[in-house]
């Protein structure tokens, strides 16, 4: 199944944080992993445990992609981070999930 990306503006907010190769590297991946069956879990996307982001996270490398749907074809993300560690920061602070 195809979806729709949407972006909340706290995520494009997020997203400006990183650098431009940075950004390059998230919004590929974005494109690429949740364009389609974005609701199937694989060793990237998962559902979450009820945390104050999102129920889904897709991993890229070090970066984490929080992302719910607002419709049945419509991803929206709402929040990208990345961790180092076991230590999630989102826009430089660090995050509890």
């Amino acid at each position: 199944m195809r979806f729709q990306i949407e972006f909340t503006p706290s995520s494009e907010k997020d997203i400006e944080y990183f650098k431009k190769h940075e950004q390059k590297i998230i919004l590929a991946g974005i494109r690429k992993y949740l364009s389609e069956d974005a609701n199937v879990e694989t060793k990237r996307k998962k559902q979450l445990r009820p945390n104050p982001f999102a129920p889904w996270e897709l991993r890229i490398g070090d970066y984490r992609i929080f992302y719910d749907f607002e419709e049945k074809d419509s991803v929206k993300i709402t929040a990208i981070g990345f961790k180092i560690h076991h230590e999630l920061f989102i826009r430089g602070k660090r995050v509890e999930i």
